[in-house]
């Protein structure tokens, strides 16, 4: 398949937003052939490298837990038609295999995470950017299921790093980057937000506008 300068997608939001809900709808409506889409959350450093805070804890929420300068030259790789593999990171959990992923070029190219409106050069690489946004106590709701039945963290654990370092981080870091938003979708319920039909469709015209099937 004959490829141009590809669309690329940028999907940022807080934790338990919805920003996972919006990629499976772009997954089931689209082959591997027409999207790639790539999580942000394979780029957080090792805890070895990870700063640790005076009470003994890590901010997994802060943007320097990522390597944003590695996610950023991966994706100039990516654009320029290479094959990218990069290791699955699995929340230092040692119970699952080592497991790597490869990503090739396509008509889209999708990029999801809390900071991928974070860094300038990245924004500059985004044709189309959307902010995934729910309220507060429902994105707590998610989260507590989610960690706890996925990632097998306590429910203790759990609200002390939604108090101390989810909220916070995500007042200072990742809210304001919703300014750079083209698209803003409010996930606050089971049922398919309007704005998801919005960003499915688009892709669909697109592709139809550049002749991919």
């Amino acid at each position: 398949m004959q490829l141009i300068k590809p669309l690329v997608v940028g999907i940022a939001g807080g934790s338990a937003s919805g920003k996972t809900f919006l990629l499976n709808s772009i997954a089931k409506s689209f082959s591997n052939q027409q999207v790639t889409i790539i999580s942000l959350d394979n780029y957080y450093k090792p805890k070895e490298q990870q700063t640790v805070q005076p009470d003994g804890s890590i901010n997994f929420d802060h943007p320097n837990a990522l390597d944003l300068d590695k996610f950023y030259h991966d994706l100039l790789h990516l654009l320029e038609g290479n094959e990218l593999k990069i290791k699955e990171y699995h929340f230092n959990n040692p119970n699952k295999p080592e497991t790597w992923i490869s990503y090739k070029i396509a008509p889209i190219v999708v990029l999801e995470g809390l900071f991928v409106f974070y860094k300038k050069e990245i924004r500059k690489l985004l044709n189309l950017k959307v902010f995934v946004e729910a309220e507060e106590h429902i994105k707590l709701i998610r989260r507590i299921a989610r960690d706890h039945q996925d990632r097998g963290y306590s429910l203790d654990n759990i609200l002390e790093q939604y108090e101390n370092h989810v909220v916070p981080m995500y007042r200072q870091f990742v809210e304001p980057t919703k300014q750079f938003a083209d698209i803003i979708i409010q996930n606050n319920t089971k049922e398919i937000p309007y704005g998801v039909e919005v960003v499915v469709n688009h892709l669909k015209y697109y592709l139809n506008s550049q002749n991919f099937e």
